[in-house]
This record gives structure tokens, sequence and C-alpha cells, in this order.
């Protein structure tokens, strides 16, 4: 196993355009299933990006696109 003692960089967060994309959760009524992604502003078309089983996925979404706060779910 080759170990590194070198300080290891961050990687940056992902770009997305801020105007005209907003982060939301959309959660399932039915089954409960959670999917994080990206909401158009103007046409209210939804991207997938990433399926959240837990608490450190969500966590892991938010860290890669640099996202802080709470972000709105939709159903």
């Amino acid at each position: 196993m080759i170990f590194s003692w070198k300080k290891q960089k961050k990687a940056p967060a992902e770009a997305y355009d801020h105007s005209a994309l907003e982060p939301v959760i959309r959660s399932s009524i039915c089954t409960g299933e959670k999917v994080a992604g990206f909401r158009e502003k103007e046409g209210g078309r939804f991207r997938e990006v990433a399926l959240i089983r837990t608490p450190a996925d969500l966590e892991a979404f938010k860290r890669k696109y640099g996202i802080d706060g709470e972000i709105p779910t939709i159903y």
C-alpha cells in the first residue's frame, strides 16, 4: 500500500448555472425515495444528479456542488 504524506488538495466544487438552476430534492410520496438534482427556474424541468439514501449522501451532494444551507424538497 502506498501512502502519500503530502497534504491532499480539496476537489473544487463543480459549477452549475446559479441564475438558471436551483438545487432541490425530489421526494416520492408513495415510496419515499429521494433524488437530489437541479430544477430550471423558468421551465421547472428537473435534472437528477444523485440518489439520496442517507444523510451522508445529501452532504456529499452539497459538498460536491458547493451548496450551503437547506435544500427545498418538491413532491
